[in-house]
């Protein structure tokens, strides 16, 4: 008898196309009602239900219960990161859905990846600050250094008190679907997406199950101020 994690039992689950759009509108962090997730699935509310129990028995989502009504979130940063990691593998495998609109490149440029900022900018914001030795990474393993907590208090009035969680990294590596390389997350990359968000140098956009994030003008200047324009 085989021993060890059931990995074809997450599989599965990830692996139904309508419980895969699901997931996927969860990936914005916020918390979806059984409607809104049929919506995005594109099934009816009985069969959403269906498929909300099986991925609430996985441990894959949470309900939250509200006045009359229930919510699901995705159950922590982890699922995350899978599912994330799965849609770079697709992306580099050629599986890539057919249809696309104009909010495709904006999704490339900035999203939200459950708490942290992904895509083209979450990108140059880990290689700036790996460049300035703001971080150290070895492989997957990213720490914050003594020159970065200091960063991070005088630009962003974030310390290190702020960053400390019982279930969850500091820093960590994760794996950018677009652009196949690592963005940061970790509860220091949802420390840093909240800020900019708080200085109102960036917003989400409001629309269900998008993920794109948007920074004004004055919000990309101060961004590229601190970490760099992409470039060289």
């Amino acid at each position: 008898m085989k021993v060890g994690p059931d990995i074809a039992m997450v599989a599965s689950l990830v692996g139904d196309p309508a419980r895969a759009n699901m997931l996927t509108a969860l990936m914005t962090g916020r918390a979806l009602t059984a409607s809104e997730l049929a919506q995005e699935a594109g099934i009816t509310p009985q069969t959403a239900s269906s498929h909300l129990a099986k991925l609430e028995a996985g441990g894959l989502i949470e309900p939250e219960k509200q006045g009359r009504h229930r919510y699901y979130r995705l159950t922590d940063s982890d699922v995350a990161g899978v599912l994330e990691g799965l849609a770079g593998l697709a992306a580099r495998a050629g599986h890539m859905r057919v249809r696309t609109g104009p909010k495709d490149p904006a999704l490339r440029r900035a999203r939200i990846c459950y708490d942290h900022l992904a895509g083209d900018l979450g990108v140059q914001m880990l290689d700036s600050m790996r460049q300035r030795r703001l971080l150290r990474q070895k492989k997957q393993d990213i720490e914050l250094t003594a020159d970065g907590e200091r960063f991070l208090a005088d630009n962003l009035q974030i310390s290190p008190d702020m960053l400390s969680h019982p279930r969850r990294p500091v820093c960590k590596a994760c794996l950018d679907w677009s652009e196949r390389r690592h963005h940061l997350a970790g509860t220091l990359g949802a420390a840093m997406m909240t800020r900019f968000t708080e200085l109102k140098w960036a917003a989400r956009d409001p629309t269900p199950g998008s993920r794109v994030v948007t920074f004004s003008r004055n919000g990309e200047r101060r961004f590229t101020a601190l970490f760099g324009n992409g470039e060289g």
